[in-house]
């Protein structure tokens, strides 16, 4: 049964127990902590690929501590990064690199790695709350539109389709930012309601944090996707790499609709590709021992969470317009069709663009100072700049998923300017130590760093 308890406790109870040691400036409260390590021994698999990770993930010492009490490294190609004798990537032949983490920090880039407290977890995930809530209220308002007959079909669609794109969009910035930085949610009942809408079944919150923790295992590099181990994402750039080839102008253009049919981390075509990976199979091929106790029972739990929604939808769209219960679907398309909508786009920008060669090498010219209307009409569409700092400077985000976390996150509480600033100087003193020959993500990495400093210097 899920518990009502927060993970954090109210005020006068946290006030009274509470022993802010030293440790406890920099990571909480202590109460907090118990419960956090807890989660992260429960989810065990979440610290192996925590501390596989390029900056060992934002909760290292919980991660840490749960490995060890579960007897070591834990092995599997899913927690593991895929190299090979001498410690190398199969494909590119690259030894793991390691993020260049300014040493000593300098004062202007110490609020970038600073561990989000627990008040900025709760808050992002009363955020998260109010999205929502905010969802179901414009499926209602969109219902009753159509019931009452406020406005005209089409413009009670437009209505409803608007709004709805708009919060869905936000809906998966925030399911970003809490990701890599806010992993368990206060309470229990939270973690049923990050994505129960973008699709009619879907992966359950933790196993959204697992694969996509595992897609920032495997890809350190931007464009070098799956480099150390196989990257549930992949699948969502094979259209797009094909651009190489003259077939390229016939596939590049069917990305939006993958992402629309479900190949995107909410969508259930993508939740059959994670089941059939995940968890390993235990020794001899045999089930993983915790997929019966632990990860089926979430995911029943999640997936009959999201079918008492849709029948509810279902409900009022038949019964609630007057129509027969059989013709339900013909609302249900109508208000998932947007919501997929705005999924699909929110995830076209975070994983596609970011992810594209053409994109990064477009960055690597400013086009902040040559192309500043596009710039700005895009942070507007996706919500403000602090959103857009996410376009940006993904490959900082890759560099550390876990310590520096979104930048889209950072901005909600330092404001976008100070993190864009951050993030110029950061990627000026290069992203990544490595004795290896330079990545073309690092040839776009080295030019874009000379054109905004050089600009910079002018001003």
């Amino acid at each position: 049964m899920a518990s009502a308890q927060p993970l954090l406790p109210p005020p006068n109870r946290a006030q009274a127990k509470a022993k802010h040691t030293k440790f406890s400036i920099f990571y909480g409260a202590d109460e907090y902590l118990e419960q956090l390590s807890k989660k992260y021994e429960e989810y065990d698999e979440l610290a192996a690929l925590l501390m596989a990770s390029p900056d060992g993930g934002h909760d290292a010492e919980q991660a840490k501590s749960a490995v060890n009490k579960k007897g070591g490294e834990q092995t599997g190609k899913m927690l593991t990064l895929d190299v090979d004798e001498n410690k190398r990537s199969h494909t590119t032949k690259r030894a793991i690199p390691t993020p260049n983490i300014p040493e000593p920090m300098p004062p202007n880039l110490a609020f970038m790695f600073t561990k989000v407290s627990p008040e900025q977890k709760i808050y992002m995930w009363n955020i998260y709350t109010m999205i929502f809530v905010l969802e179901c209220l414009n499926i209602i308002a969109y219902w009753a539109m159509l019931r009452y007959e406020v406005f005209s079909f089409g413009v009670s669609t437009f209505i409803y389709g608007f709004i709805m794109v708009v919060l869905c969009i936000q809906n998966v910035y925030i399911l970003h930012d809490v990701i890599h930085g806010a992993t368990f949610p206060p309470y229990e009942w939270q973690n049923y309601i990050t994505h129960p809408l973008a699709d009619f079944i879907s992966i359950p919150w933790m196993d959204l944090i697992m694969e996509h923790n595992r897609h920032h295992n495997s890809t350190f590099d931007l464009l070098n996707h799956g480099e150390f181990g196989w990257d549930p994402a992949n699948w969502l750039y094979t259209l797009q790499e094909l651009s190489f080839e003259w077939y390229g102008w016939f596939t590049v253009p069917l990305v939006p609709l993958w992402h629309f049919v479900g190949a995107n981390d909410t969508g259930f075509a993508f939740a059959c590709l994670w089941w059939l990976n995940f968890p390993d199979s235990g020794p001899g091929g045999k089930c993983d021992k915790g997929f019966y106790n632990k990860w089926l029972p979430v995911r029943a739990k999640h997936v009959s969470f999201q079918l008492f929604l849709w029948t509810c939808v279902w409900l009022l769209g038949s019964v609630g317009l007057g129509r027969p219960l059989s013709e339900g679907w013909r609302f249900v398309l109508l208000v998932s069709c947007f919501i997929r909508v705005g999924f699909s786009l929110a995830w076209i920008f975070i994983a596609n663009f970011n992810h594209s060669h053409m994109w990064n090498e477009f960055l690597a010219g400013d086009p902040e100072r040559t192309w500043p209307m596009l710039h700005a009409f895009m942070a507007f569409a996706l919500g403000g700049r602090h959103r857009w700092n996410e376009m940006l400077f993904h490959d900082v985000h890759h560099m550390c998923p876990g310590r520096i976390g979104a930048m889209s996150q950072r901005g909600r509480f330092h404001g976008w300017q100070k993190v864009h600033d951050a993030c110029v100087e950061i990627l000026s003193n290069g992203l990544w130590k490595s004795d290896d020959a330079e990545t073309i993500m690092e040839s776009h990495q080295k030019r874009r760093s000379l054109v905004m400093k050089s600009a910079k210097n002018k001003h």
